[in-house]
């Protein structure tokens, strides 16, 4: 059956069921569950029953959790049955930062994130316009120029295997990417071009810009990419929502716009809907998703509305995190704010005031402490409230402005896997001292503030599994530190699950309907091949998921 269909099937089929035991045909109790997991180790994330071994469900909600013997009564002749001995069921994961639709895309794009030289960087991006029409953009990529030493790449590397077609190829931060030629001729972006507020154009010494365009300098080419049709858009929904759930996500937070927006609720109108969505919109206009909330509401357990994410800085790999103090590698740089402070509080504290949760990237240590500063200036304006501020990566926090987030109640919103990939050069940027609470996950446990964990996809991949072996063992990519990178921030599987899943759930104010496995519940768990609490640390990330329920249907099989 087609992976899409089935949640429409499904749920025909539960609604034909609940007509049968609701009419006075029926032949069976109400009681009997649609799918039953057993046999297996279950975290079930509940603090008051933590482990069990069987999940029973009935249409899209959780009906049973205990022992094998618990949930023997609910099966009937038409439930479905799973037994994996040795298996692990969790809840199902919560991805709290994801970029869905640019991801969906990238999977079909040019393939640059492990090119480990100019010349494989160059020669990719060749063949690949060898195989597409003219005048077809090329985009995404996802390169990291610290595999090959460092050197930024130009347009001369690829301006003559590309002349029919532009490109706009991005650094896997998503905070500068490199433009050809034809790329910039259409973008109108040349010597003459004046620098941007919050961003970079990176020239040549005589002052030709070389391709290269940091944070807000971006939109100067962003601007000229044609607008994507319909059909396209929902195509790499569907694309997106295949790969997270084959890697055990039902629910994302995704950090787009408008469009993304209205290409999931096409796909929840049909009932395509595999992944349940929290679609997030840009800080700057509260105003419209104020008014969109009141004309609408903030959505179903499908899609979600009522987040708005802002920007702070940039990333520590492009140097455009906002520093305290230099950059060890730039004595001369402290990176730079992309957003003025007084627009910052501006948006912030009229969002908070239309009762909007706020989500807002900080990345530097003087982003961090200037938007804790922000987040205090709204509630001391508008009083106290549920809000959930939510702090998106807080990747390089100052030590005195750790405890903070507990005090303030901020969630954290961290991405692990970050931590072993930047962790192969991050000491080089930033030094020894300043990395000891970089992606600070234990401290800020240890300090009571909620941490929430997510991927950043397509910035990193989106695999919980790899987030929770980052999180536990911070073992870099390279391999050079066995024994953590940090090691006093790592923290245990059930702390990452539960940033997974619990925390995630809290994140989105949706605790009362998913995060944990427990009667009532969404039926929406993961089924994975060994018990992470029962292996050798470095052996998480050879974990697969075997299956993945959203709504009571399974979404994902493994063969």
């Amino acid at each position: 059956m087609n992976t899409l269909n089935r949640r429409t099937t499904f749920s025909l089929l539960a609604a034909l069921s609940t007509l049968v035991v609701t009419g006075c045909s029926q032949t069976e109790s109400p009681d009997i569950a649609t799918l039953v997991i057993k046999d297996a180790r279950v975290w079930t994330g509940n603090v008051d029953q933590p482990w069990a071994e069987a999940v029973a469900s009935q249409g899209d909600k959780i009906i049973a959790v205990g022992t094998n013997k618990d949930v023997e009564a609910l099966i009937g002749d038409d439930t479905r049955v799973i037994s994996v001995p040795g298996s692990m069921l969790v809840p199902g994961f919560i991805d709290t930062h994801v970029h869905f639709i640019s991801g969906g895309s990238g999977l079909a794009s040019v393939q640059l994130r492990d090119a480990t030289t100019p010349d494989e960087f160059s020669a990719r991006i060749g063949e690949f316009a060898r195989n597409i029409n003219p005048g077809e953009w090329i985009m995404y990529g996802d390169w990291d120029h610290t595999l090959w030493g460092g050197d930024l790449p130009r347009r001369d590397w690829i301006d003559e295997l590309t002349p029919d077609n532009p490109v706009w190829v991005s650094r896997l931060d998503g905070h500068m990417a490199l433009a050809n030629s034809a790329a910039l001729e259409l973008a109108g972006v040349d010597a003459d071009t004046a620098d941007i507020d919050g961003g970079t154009i990176v020239r040549y010494e005589d002052g030709r810009p070389t391709g290269i365009l940091k944070d807000n300098a971006m939109l100067l080419v962003e601007g000229a990419i044609p607008e994507a049709t319909a059909a396209k858009l929902d195509r790499e929904a569907k694309a997106a929502m295949e790969y997270v759930a084959a890697n055990g996500v039902t629910t994302v937070h995704d950090m787009a716009g408008w469009s993304s927006l209205a290409t999931y609720r096409r796909a929840e109108i049909k009932g395509d809907l595999i992944t349940r969505i929290y679609s997030v919109v840009p800080l700057q206009d509260w105003e419209r998703l104020r008014d969109e909330v009141e004309l609408r509401g903030t959505g179903s357990e499908w899609l979600r509305i009522g987040g708005l994410k802002g920007f702070m800085d940039g990333s520590l790999g492009s140097h455009t995190a906002a520093m305290l103090e230099p950059f060890t590698d730039a004595p001369q740089d402290k990176g730079f704010l992309i957003n003025e402070l007084d627009d910052m509080r501006a948006w912030v504290s009229g969002a908070d005031s239309a009762g909007l949760q706020v989500m807002v990237h900080a990345i530097g240590d003087k982003a961090i402490k200037d938007l804790l500063d922000i987040y205090l200036d709204a509630v001391e304006s508008n009083g106290q409230r549920d809000r959930r501020f939510r702090m998106e990566h807080a990747q390089h926090i100052a030590p005195n402005d750790i405890e903070r987030f507990a005090v303030q109640e901020i969630i954290a919103s961290m991405q692990p896997y970050h931590a072993i990939d930047d962790g192969r050069w991050a000491e080089d940027v930033i030094g020894a001292e300043r990395a000891e609470t970089t992606y600070a996950f234990r401290s800020l446990i240890e300090a009571g503030a909620r941490v929430s964990f997510g991927s950043d996809w397509s910035v990193a991949p989106a695999t919980p599994i790899e987030g929770i072996y980052a999180a536990v063992t911070r073992r870099t990519l390279d391999d050079a530190n066995p024994d953590g990178w940090m090691p006093a921030q790592k923290v245990t599987v059930e702390q990452s699950l539960h940033a997974y899943t619990t925390v995630a759930a809290f994140a989105s104010f949706e605790e009362d309907i998913k995060g944990m496995l427990k009667p009532g519940m969404l039926a929406d768990f993961v089924l994975l091949d060994r018990d992470l609490t029962k292996i050798a640390p470095e052996s998480i990330r050879d974990t697969q998921v075997l299956r993945t329920v959203a709504g009571g249907a399974v979404v994902y099989e493994r063969n």
